[in-house]
């Protein structure tokens, strides 16, 4: 094989088969990888920082395979991650900002050590909409003031990236990596992936840890997977999630899989009952519609029975600001306070006062989203943030997917790429988004977003649901086929 055009869309298993097979090595693998990322990356800024350490860390886990085996099934297996979770390496933390430039983590996050012991290698921290876009309004999404602006693979400067972990959909669409985490509070994984045709993966809150990531909306913030392939994404999740005993999740753990690629079955489809949710759909641009209209008689075609419509109530709600107000700020000084002394901002106060010393470089959109929510919120007891939070997770529950999936005896609901994030957010469910195609048209808005370039389509159901939302989307990207790695890339 030429290993510089057989990594191009290469998957997990693959890779690992030819390690196995010692025609490849965890060092060839990351060095691949680092010859990609000199030569592409100036173009779409997704990679914010390399591991110095990588080829060291692959030549050890070579090593190791060599005299006791492999680790698991992520053995010598480059990773990028996002750059609001810690690893205790050289790789920096900073949420994508200069305030925290040289801000090193004292310990891996959770999700890092169920990776390193799965054998996975970190290559690097990728790009990120700074502070997960609770920066400024109408700041781009994948901008960051120590990063720059991520762009899209499929149409640098042209199409929109999504946020917030748009460095890590980026890099692994145009295969800088063989597969990365990204996090969400609401949008970030599923949006970026859908944008840049990866498969992404929102957890159920709670299946993996968030000890060691920088937060946003506590309630709502969950790490995942992005890949090229259901199957990746479905190995990657296993791992991030670790060993049983020690997810926090809050329902029996025993209920749990360890082994999420055990659910990969081609004709999951059949016999699956896929809600729509008709007036999620009735604003999208045409060429958006008709993909999605294709996906839908791709499923039926493959036995899934399409009930359309279905009704949300919820889609309706005016929802509160009170899990924001209450929980970001809250979040935030707990992280800060725990950094190392000589580092610059120990507080969101602290923060906002560095940006504005600093602001030919801190403040291009401003900081009025990190203002407000210092300045707002004081009055918010935690009975009256409780309450809310109850309201909104049984709004976005018992009069949305739940309600849905009752009424209708459904498997899941579909919705149009990042539509819908914010019901799953709230719900505390999962998604999976898998590519669906690609628009030729579309408009563009200030903020940066455009209907033309890749969709994905995004499945939904209740909580702990991630083995009948694999099965169902490997089912459609097996009988779908829509990705394609962007041509700028090859």
């Amino acid at each position: 094989m030429n290993p510089r055009t057989w990594i191009i869309e290469a998957d997990i298993a693959s890779m690992q088969a030819e390690m196995t097979r010692g025609s490849l090595t965890s060092v060839q693998l990351v060095q691949l990888y680092l010859e990609r990322i000199g030569r592409h990356d100036n173009v779409i800024n997704a990679v914010l920082e390399l591991n110095p350490d990588a080829l060291g860390i692959a030549a050890q886990l070579d090593q190791e395979r060599l005299v006791t085996g492999p680790r698991g099934s992520l053995h010598g297996i480059p990773l990028l991650i996002k750059d609001n979770i810690d690893t205790a390496d050289k790789l920096h933390t900073s949420a994508g900002s200069i305030a925290l430039a040289d801000s090193l983590a004292s310990a891996d996050a959770d999700l890092i050590s169920h990776l390193r012991a799965a054998g996975a290698v970190i290559l690097g921290k990728a790009n990120m909409t700074e502070w997960a876009n609770f920066m400024a309004p109408g700041m781009w999404a994948g901008y960051s003031s120590r990063g720059g602006l991520v762009l899209n693979p499929y149409g640098p400067g042209e199409l929109f990236v999504g946020g917030s972990s748009s460095g890590s959909a980026a890099a692994v669409a145009a295969n800088l990596a063989a597969a990365a985490v990204g996090t969400e509070t609401s949008g970030s994984i599923i949006g970026p992936a859908s944008q840049n045709s990866v498969v992404g993966i929102k957890p159920t809150a709670g299946l993996v840890s968030m000890a060691g990531i920088i937060p946003g909306i506590s309630s709502q913030d969950t790490a995942g997977p992005l890949a090229r392939s259901v199957a990746d994404a479905a190995l990657l999740l296993g791992a991030m999630a670790g060993p049983a005993a020690s997810r926090s999740a809050d329902r029996d753990i025993g209920l749990i899989p360890e082994d999420y690629t055990a659910f990969l079955d081609p004709q999951g489809l059949q016999g699956k009952r896929i809600g729509i949710p008709a007036t999620v759909y009735q604003d999208l641009h045409p060429d958006v519609l008709a993909i999605m209209n294709d996906a839908i008689a791709v499923m039926a075609d493959n036995g899934a029975v399409i009930i359309d419509p279905v009704e949300l109530p919820c889609l309706a709600a005016d929802w509160s600001p009170v899990m924001l107000q209450y929980e970001f700020k809250r979040g935030l000084n707990r992280y800060l306070a725990k950094l190392a002394g000589h580092l610059p901002v120990h507080s969101l106060s602290e923060l906002i006062q560095y940006n504005l010393q600093h602001s030919d470089k801190a403040l291009k959109y401003g900081q009025g989203t990190l203002e407000w929510l210092e300045y707002s919120g004081e009055e918010i007891t935690e009975a009256q943030y409780r309450k809310e939070l109850q309201l909104s997770r049984a709004s976005a529950r018992e009069q949305g997917i739940d309600y849905a999936l009752s009424k209708y005896q459904l498997d899941a609901v579909m919705f149009p790429g990042f539509h819908g994030t914010d019901i799953a957010a709230r719900a505390g469910y999962p998604l999976i988004t898998v590519p669906a195609g690609y628009a030729a048209d579309g408009s563009i808005t200030p903020g940066g977003y455009t209907t033309k370039g890749p969709h994905g389509v995004t499945f939904c159901s209740t909580a702990f649901s991630e083995p009948a939302l694999i099965c169902i989307a490997y089912s459609f990207e097996q009988a779908a086929q829509r990705r394609y790695p962007p041509r700028l890339f090859t």
